[in-house]
């Protein structure tokens, strides 16, 4: 599906009114699950966007009055620190921005199973099947390419077509972020690791590699490359402000459940270890739940809900659209992609 018509994203963007007046309260969303009110502090180690989740925490205070105290790093670096962390870790909540650092923590025996209500909240698509953390938000690959420098007729059917040498250094990744190894991930699930290892063989010879998944849209945009694979997100935040760094650009999303089709969930969980449970659990209710996907649908981070009461963005093409291959985000697996994007040079 390419994306030409920018006056209805921005007239779309701009009609998006507040609904956060009529969420549901963290203490009405967490009844349901504990009979407990939640009281105290908790500490939340943030992987996900630092102003989405701050935006959670105060909403979650000023109905709870639970203090949150963020600890925020990035996917792997958290994931890692509290499998070292262990048994004695002080976080009560992890989240993520993408799904293999939590199945890294869920795998060492650290997350205690998300209360029944919650989970029930979130369709099974966008959650485990173990039930030992939930799905918060979404994220979207697409292609994103400059028409000056490669048209319409020249896209890939497939994000494996990319390993083609006819694509050498006319298309950027970022492979050393979490986003970009979210999506090997799929590719592994879907294909097998003999397939990912040739795949990221060719990448090696055909990519040319940048810091973030904004400097691929920048270089995008700027004409230096024809094209990047990036996730949605960067896209819609840009055009909704200047649309300095995408204006030359359009968005290609490949479809038949294709891997570069991939969804990414960002994953929430609650730590077995946790001092303070209740209020956890209620904290992960509350994001889950109407009020918290509400702040999801209105605020700036242009992610997806996964809630099935709250739409996304009116300017985004709805989740139901994207013909996303189904994978289940506990298989997604950091570990084996960290070793053959080593294996491969890229980290």
């Amino acid at each position: 599906m390419i994306l030409t018509r920018r006056w209805a994203l921005l007239t779309a963007i701009g009609t998006v009114t507040l609904l956060g007046a009529t969420g549901c309260s963290a203490a009405d969303e967490s009844a349901t699950s504990t009979s407990a009110t939640p009281s105290g502090s908790i500490t939340v180690y943030n992987a996900q966007h630092e102003e989405l989740t701050q935006a959670w925490a105060d909403e979650f205070t000023a109905e709870t009055g639970v203090t949150v105290t963020l600890r925020n790093g990035s996917d792997s670096e958290l994931g890692n620190q509290l499998v070292q962390e262990g048994t004695a870790s002080k976080a009560d909540v992890f989240l993520t921005e993408n799904s293999p650092a939590m199945s890294l923590v869920e795998q060492a025996d650290l997350l205690a199973p998300v209360d029944d209500a919650t989970l029930e909240k979130v369709p099974e698509q966008y959650r485990p099947s173990t039930g030992l953390w939930t799905g918060i938000a979404a994220r979207s690959t697409v292609f994103a390419y400059n028409p000056s420098l490669i048209s319409e007729s020249e896209l890939p059917a497939s994000l494996l077509d990319l390993a083609d040498p006819a694509w050498a250094g006319r298309w950027a990744a970022s492979p050393s972020g979490a986003d970009f190894q979210a999506i090997v991930s799929a590719l592994l699930e879907l294909e097998g690791e003999d397939a990912t290892r040739d795949w990221l063989a060719a990448m090696k010879q055909n990519a040319v590699v940048y810091k973030g998944n904004s400097t691929v849209m920048k270089a995008v945009n700027a004409g230096e490359i024809p094209a990047g694979v990036i996730y949605h997100y960067y896209w819609f935040g840009d055009q909704a402000g200047t649309g300095e760094n995408s204006s030359s650009t359009e968005m290609y999303y490949f479809k038949n459940q294709d891997p570069g089709a991939f969804v990414s969930v960002s994953g929430g969980g609650v730590l077995e270890t946790s001092e303070n449970p209740v209020a956890a659990q209620a904290f992960l209710a509350f994001i889950t739940g109407k009020g918290g996907q509400e702040i999801l649908q209105t605020g700036t981070s242009f992610e997806y809900p996964v809630s099935g009461s709250v739409d996304a963005n009116p300017a985004l093409v709805p989740l139901s659209e994207l013909d996303a291959p189904v994978i289940d985000p506990s298989k997604l697996n950091s570990t084996t992609v960290t070793d053959l994007m080593t294996e491969a040079g890229f980290l």
